[in-house]
Formats: structure tokens, sequence, C-alpha cells
């Protein structure tokens, strides 16, 4: 057996008092965002896990490039198959975004301290009893409802019996017979990656209250470490139907589901940084087969003999594995085999196969029964009403204003809204606020906001992407950045100046927009046609043999080698490409002014 202790060298298992931590509230930032807020305590746990993280992508990568070539090509190439259908149902469990567990007043805040956010309660301690944290429900009610659920009035909690060492009360208080929500629906289109045209509807059979286990780890083969920090984190289980029927199509669910999530608050991490994961069950099933023959679940008839993969925490992942595991039935059925009910695994490190973990449990092996120790949930429908009607935007939604307020492209727009947790799109607005107050009166947003949105994504972005520094509104603050937008739509400065001043500004430098222009001399003065036909006439003497082509051959093309040269004069901040161009073909080629 193997042993089981805390997992902390130093900590012994009782329980440690937590820090106070006052409830964190819905505050809005932006009005455009109306009521939608993000997310804290996200750097720390970020920049810990980050090394994990590029560790599995150069593993996957690894295995992708080390698979041999011809294996499976009918299977793995194609999403869809011709003699086989593919039925996936999804279990997605999100940790909610709350500052206490849900039947203990420990802390939910991240630390890489282990077992320091504990309560007696969470550890299972004799005597100790459950005591639900009503601050809980306001996030489970908005994500109920962002994805179209109806709130039931009265809900009721179950014990779900299983014994294993993540689990020390010996069962997992949950809601399966009467869960909070029942009867949603996620649309997927080309919003979402799909094709254009293209339409799936996923049905949402309930979503429901549960306590999150213990993070264990195994150390070797007999010791298994334990972090109860995340035991009885209150989680949302949300259970589809078996409406998908594509690898790529379960992963686009799951991302658009994670997105609604964070669109609402509803949770603070997602699929990278533990916060939400997701159990596939996959069946396979020949094509034009009678529905009433095999296996039925929530209405659907006709499936094949389903199995269950735990545990999946990256897009990628459920794609390869829900292949690699439509892949092996097919072959177990072709062979004249029989897919056995099992809860499998799957490892990034080895993307093309799923592994037998255990016989899958039923209802009956859970001994379900109702929990004596917590009274049912009841919802004042008033207070369903009100959050139904002040919900946050979800991403369709500001994707759309976005491009009809700020005259955004369709890319620019989707791109904004997804970036950093929202903080660049705030960013962004508070550019375009600070614009058109330096800006006439009659201007709107959408007469600057394409040109901000292209200095926020592309100009900025940049900058941190060369850096491979997370976003921060600190680097450049956005009223410095309007500044020099401003200059720059007034003429007062060029684009290669624009970019030295922001550049500047990222790295560190504190002075102002204008003080940077006066200090390194990068004001723009309009020169006179004179001035321009003095360097023209210098360059065209300099190149007599570029001149005759034009002149002779017809080589006008080449007049964008003397426009280069130009523009490596000294006063090349002053010089405007198209007053370059017509003052070469003044005196070149005798055009009129």
């Amino acid at each position: 057996m193997a042993c089981m202790r805390p997992l902390s060298a130093r900590r012994s298992l009782p329980v440690l008092p937590c820090r106070e931590l006052s409830v964190r509230p819905l505050v809005s930032r932006h009005v455009f965002l109306e009521l939608r807020t993000f997310h804290a305590f996200h750097a720390p746990w970020e920049e810990a896990h980050a090394p994990l993280r590029k560790q599995l992508k150069q593993a996957a990568k690894s295995a992708k490039l080390a698979k041999a070539p011809g294996s499976s090509p009918e299977f793995n190439s194609n999403d869809t198959l011709n003699d086989w259908e593919l039925t996936v149902g999804i279990e997605i469990h999100a940790q909610l975004n709350t500052a206490r567990k849900l039947f203990s007043s420990a802390s939910t805040t991240p630390s890489t301290e282990p077992n320091s956010n504990v309560a007696a309660f969470d550890i299972a301690l004799p005597g100790t009893l459950p005591v639900f944290q009503p601050a809980v429900v306001l996030p489970a009610l908005r994500a109920a409802l962002v994805l179209g659920c109806r709130v039931e009035p009265v809900s009721y909690f179950d014990r779900k019996h299983y014994f294993y060492h993540d689990q020390p009360a010996g069962y997992q208080i949950t809601q399966y017979y009467h869960p909070f929500a029942r009867h949603g629906r996620i649309t997927l289109s080309s919003d979402d990656g799909l094709p254009d045209g293209e339409q799936i509807n996923v049905r949402i059979k309930q979503v429901q209250l549960e306590q999150d286990t213990a993070r264990s780890q195994e150390e070797d083969e007999h010791t298994t470490l334990l972090d109860f920090n995340r035991s009885g984190h209150a989680l949302i289980e949300i259970i589809s139907l078996p409406d998908i029927h594509s690898p790529r199509h379960a992963a686009a669910y799951v991302r658009k589901v994670q997105a609604l999530l964070y669109a609402v608050d509803a949770v603070t991490t997602g699929m990278e940084l533990g916060g939400l994961r997701a159990d596939v069950n996959v069946s396979v099933r020949r094509r034009n087969t009678c529905s009433d023959q095999g296996l039925a679940y929530g209405g659907v008839s006709g499936l094949g003999q389903r199995t269950e993969i735990k545990n999946l925490s990256t897009f990628k992942g459920i794609e390869d594995a829900i292949t690699a595991e439509r892949d092996r039935q097919i072959k177990l059925l072709e062979s004249g085999g029989r897919v056995e009910p099992e809860t499998r695994g799957w490892s990034m490190t080895h993307p093309n196969e799923t592994r037998r973990l255990r016989g899958k449990e039923g209802e009956v092996d859970y001994r379900y029964m109702p929990d004596a120790d917590v009274p049912p949930l009841c919802f004042d429908m008033e207070l369903v009403d009100y959050l139904s009607k002040t919900l946050p935007p979800t991403p369709e939604v500001l994707v759309r204003r976005l491009i009809k307020q700020y005259g955004l492209s369709l890319t620019d727009a989707r791109t904004l809204e997804s970036l950093d947790d929202g903080e660049r799109l705030i960013y962004f607005q508070e550019v375009v606020d600070e614009l058109l107050n330096l800006s006439f009166k009659t201007e709107s947003p959408r007469d600057v906001g394409k040109l901000a949105g292209n200095w926020v994504l592309h100009e900025l972005g940049s900058l941190f992407s060369v850096d491979e520094s997370p976003w921060s509104s600190r680097r450049v603050p956005t009223r410095s950045l309007a500044h020099i937008i401003h200059h720059l739509r007034k003429g007062e400065i060029k684009g290669p100046s624009a970019k030295l001043i922001l550049k500047l500004l990222f790295k560190g430098d504190r002075r102002t927009v204008s003080t940077i222009i006066r200090d390194e001399n990068l004001s723009f003065t309009r020169m006179s046609p004179e001035e321009y036909e003095v360097i023209a006439t210098d360059v065209i003497e300099r190149f007599p043999d570029t001149v005759k082509e034009i002149v002779q051959k017809g080589k006008v093309g080449k007049l964008q080698f003397l426009m280069g040269q130009m523009m490596r004069h000294p006063r090349r901040s002053e010089i405007e490409p198209p007053q370059a161009e017509k003052t070469l073909r003044q005196l070149i080629l005798g055009e009129k002014p």
C-alpha cells in the first residue's frame, strides 16, 4: 500500500489556521464591459507553472516528430471517418471563482506552499461537519445562466462513495440526482473555428455543484504525496449529452465553455493552470446501423460501448486523446474484439495511445445517497432573474461591439477580446478615450479605433513578444500611447519616430512624449519643394546609370531605388515618400507638378 503523507517536508497533517480573505466583489472596470470582471492571483501561479507547460509542449512536439510514418493514416489524417461514427460526451470540472471552499471557510487563494489553506473538514477530521458557504452560489449561477441552463428552485446534495487517498472522507459531496441547473445548450459556429456555414449544437444535461479532491503526486512506487489545498474547492461539473462526433468539435466545445465561464467571472483559471479539467466519454459504431441497436444515454440511442478518459487538461490533449481512443476501439472491433466499459488515461508524452486505469464504475458502484449533513439548496428566483439580466457580455457580443463601435476588423476584434483575460481590451478602450479627449470633439470611437487597435495589438504587442514578458499596462501608460498616436495623426512626428518613442517608453523611459520629441529632435517639419529638389538632384547626380535606364529603357520601377536613396538622407525623418516620388518624376520624366 502506498504511503500517504502531506506534500510538505516540514508540515504534518494537522491543519494550520488559514489566512483571512474577503470575498472578491463583482466590480465593473469599464462601462463597455458592463459587469465583466477579471481575475486575481494569476502572475505568481503562472510563473510557477510556466516551466512545466514548456516541458509538456516540448514532450508533445518530440512525440509527434518521433511518430512512425504510416501508422493509422486512415484514422489520424481525417477528422471524420466514412465507415465509423464517433460519439463523444464531455464532463467539464471547473473551479469556481470563490474566496472560500464549498463546505469550509478555508481560503482558496492559490499557494505554492502545500497544505497551507486547509480546514478540519477538508481532511475529514472526526466530528467535523460541512458548512455551506453562501457566496459560492453567485459564480455557480452565472455559469449556469451563460450556458443557457434552467436553474432549479430547489436542489439537493448526495454522497458519492469511493475510496481513494485524495478523498479522505471516503465520499464526495455532489449533486448527481438533483442538480441546481439543467438543460443548457452551446452552439459552435465559425466564430469557434468551424468552417463557414457549419454549426454544431451541444446539449448540456446538467450542471452540478461538488467538492474538488486533494492533489496527489507519486514520489516513487511506494510513496504518494498529498496536498489538500485544493481539497473541498467548489467545483461545477458540466455534463454534456453525446452530441459531439469529432475530436476537433470536442476541443472547440471545451474551449468555448471555458471562454464563457471566464466572460461571466465564474472561474479564475483555465485548463493550463489546472482550474478546469475534462473527462471525455468515447464510443464508436458502424455507420448505417439501426438506431434501435446498441446502448442509450440521455435519450440518445444506438451508441457503442463507451470508455471514459479522465483528467484531460489541454485542448490539444482532448483532441489527441479522443482520436487515439477512437482508433483503438475501431481496431479492436474490426479484429473481432469487444470494447470493455473502463476508465482510461492519456499522457502528452504518449499522444497516440490511451491506457487502461480500471474498470468503469456505474451508479450502483458509487452507492449514491442523500447527504444528511447538508440541507437542500434553495434559490430565490428573483436573484436568478437579476443575475440573468445583468450577466456580462459573452465573447461573441464583445466582438460584435468592437467591430461596430470601434471599426476594428474581425481578426483584431477577436484577438483583442481573447488576450490577457480582457486586460488588453480595457487598455485599448482607455487609449481610445484618451485620444478622444485630445482630438476634436466631433470625432467618435470609430474615427480613432482602428489606428489605436493597430498600435495596441501590433506595435506594442510585438514589443512584449520580443521581450518575452507577460502583458502589463504599466509598461506604457495609456495616456503616453494616446499622445504618441495623437502627435502622429497631427503630422508632428512620422511613423519611425513614433515607434522609437514607444520603444523608449517600453524600456523604462519615463519622460513625457512631448519631452522625448523635443530632446531627441524627432519633430517632423514639412520640407519645401525646393528642399526636396536639392536632395533629389543630389541622388540623380550620384546614380546616372539608373536615371538612364528609366529615361531610355522605360524602367520606371527603378524610381523606387532612387527613392530609397533619398530616404537615407540625414533629413530622412522629414521626407514624405509620396512627395519624394513626385519630385523625382518631375526632374527625370518631366511630369508637371
